[in-house]
């Protein structure tokens, strides 16, 4: 997703750069232009008014037939005015084009990258999902279990069974110490271990895991290994029931966590992309109206000129 957007930006990057360097480059050029032509018409005025102000000294009795026929050419302001305009044509024929071409690749470009992004950003977050649901189900199971070996006496006439299964930190192989439990149980608690000191262990570890009473008296029936055996397969198969349904509801919980907020964070930068590039579109259009406003100023002082002239010409043939 990164090197997606990394990408997305380079190139964008580079073609605002190379069309930002057209519209320089050109609008250099019809400032120049217009400058020039500029001068030229106030040097034309400037000379006007000094034959106006010459004509003023001469005789006004001229014959209408006195005034020579000439053959008209376009004015200094009927340029500047062609040359704006074909300045503003240009920027316009440049404009609306990249206008389309950049608007669509960036476009593009993003209605390709939002989906994959999100799509990325879900299939991330169900991973994620999945494992912190397998470590709590796993932690809830090793909970329970140690909890009922703790009531049993393991962890006291097994200890180092005990510690051996701790340190695995994976309930489910609870299970592979049974016969272990019933070896170190048959190794203590036998007739011929009774003269070891063991008989006050074996009997309180006996009455923990409910073979015996308190009394003494026999609660389970022989053989006691078969007992001691169902006993933690069944502690086993109730916990794996629990660890699910903890593993299943956190995994639910966090992937929908985290898909919402990586949704959010790609909307959010989704949204981002497209009020840089409407931003950019305002900011072209406003030039090519900027352009169009300068045509109209020039158009319309050359019909002012132009009226001017005509005044004046209707004048000396009266």
């Amino acid at each position: 997703m990164k090197a997606v957007m990394q990408d997305f930006d380079r190139q964008t990057s580079q073609r605002f750069e190379e069309y930002n360097e057209r519209i320089i480059k050109n609008r250099q050029k019809c400032k120049e232009e217009c400058e020039k032509d500029i001068q030229k018409i106030i040097l034309k005025d400037k000379l006007e008014k000094e034959l106006m102000d010459k004509f003023a000294t001469l005789q006004t009795d001229i014959q209408n037939d006195a005034i020579p026929t000439c053959v008209c050419e376009k004015s200094l302001a009927d340029k500047v005015e062609k040359t704006c305009l074909k300045c503003t044509q240009n920027l316009g024929g440049i404009v609306a084009p990249s206008l389309g071409v950049l608007g669509g690749i960036a476009e593009g470009a993003l209605s390709v990258w939002k989906p994959v992004a999100i799509k990325a950003a879900i299939a991330a977050a169900e991973k994620a999902g999945a494992a912190e649901g397998a470590v709590a189900g796993n932690a809830k199971g090793m909970e329970i279990v140690i909890h009922f070996l703790k009531d049993w006496g393991v962890d006291k006439f097994c200890s180092e069974i005990y510690g051996t299964f701790i340190s695995t930190n994976r309930y489910a192989e609870v299970t592979k110490f049974v016969n272990a439990i019933i070896t170190k149980r048959t190794q203590k608690c036998t007739l011929l271990a009774a003269n070891s000191g063991n008989e006050v262990m074996c009997s309180q570890f006996d009455i923990s895991f409910g073979i015996n009473d308190a009394a003494g008296n026999p609660l389970a029936r022989p053989p006691v290994d078969n007992f001691i055996s169902k006993k933690i397969n069944q502690l086993a198969v109730q916990v794996k029931k629990t660890a699910d349904y903890v593993t299943e509801t956190t995994t639910e919980k966090v992937t929908a966590e985290l898909t919402t907020k990586q949704t959010t964070a790609i909307n959010a930068t989704y949204a981002s992309y497209e009020i840089t590039i409407i931003a950019s579109i305002i900011a072209i259009i406003v030039i090519v109206l900027i352009m169009v406003i300068i045509y109209l100023i020039l158009r319309y002082r050359r019909k002012k000129k132009m009226k001017k002239k005509l005044q004046y010409i209707k004048l000396l043939e009266e």
